[in-house]
């Protein structure tokens, strides 16, 4: 074989080198795109198994086993007030671990009202805290004790 031959052959190896590493890199990039485009790959899914799934209509004001599910919240005259009222700024985990007797719930909201823009509650005021004082009274011990006889020292520096 004379050199002008074997340069041929060298060209067309490299060639379908070429042509092969492209035909790659061109399917790597057609399933980068499809996978932007779909990316749960529904095409390739049966029709039997949905790509989601739709929640059943749920009802936000259940109650289960006198628990309001949403909230947490127990079951008791007054409970919807909380709900429309307390929930909109805040968690009810917020209300519940605030066990509080009437005159600080009434200064509480009070303060919500000065400071928090919270709106006059008219003749629902009076519903709310008898729910908070009847269903989340004030326990003896909730919190850690105050800090008392406590022997402090300086820092030397």
């Amino acid at each position: 074989m004379d050199k002008h031959e074997e340069f041929k052959k060298s060209v067309t190896i490299i060639y379908k080198g070429f042509v092969v590493f492209f035909a790659f890199f061109g399917i790597i990039i057609c399933f980068l795109i499809y996978l932007v485009v779909d990316p749960t790959f529904s095409a390739f899914k049966s029709d039997e198994t949905p790509a989601y799934t739709v929640a059943e209509d749920l009802d936000e004001d259940r109650i289960e086993n006198g628990i309001h599910v949403r909230t947490g919240l127990v079951e008791a005259e007054g409970l919807m007030q909380v709900v429309n009222n307390c929930t909109n700024c805040h968690s009810a985990l917020l209300v519940t671990q605030n066990r509080m007797d009437s005159e600080r719930w009434a200064a509480t909201i009070d303060w919500m009202q000065e400071t928090q823009n919270l709106w006059d509650l008219g003749k629902n005021e009076e519903i709310i805290i008898n729910y908070l004082v009847t269903n989340y009274p004030v326990q003896k011990k909730g919190r850690r004790q105050n800090l008392e006889t406590i022997e402090w020292y300086e820092l030397e520096e």
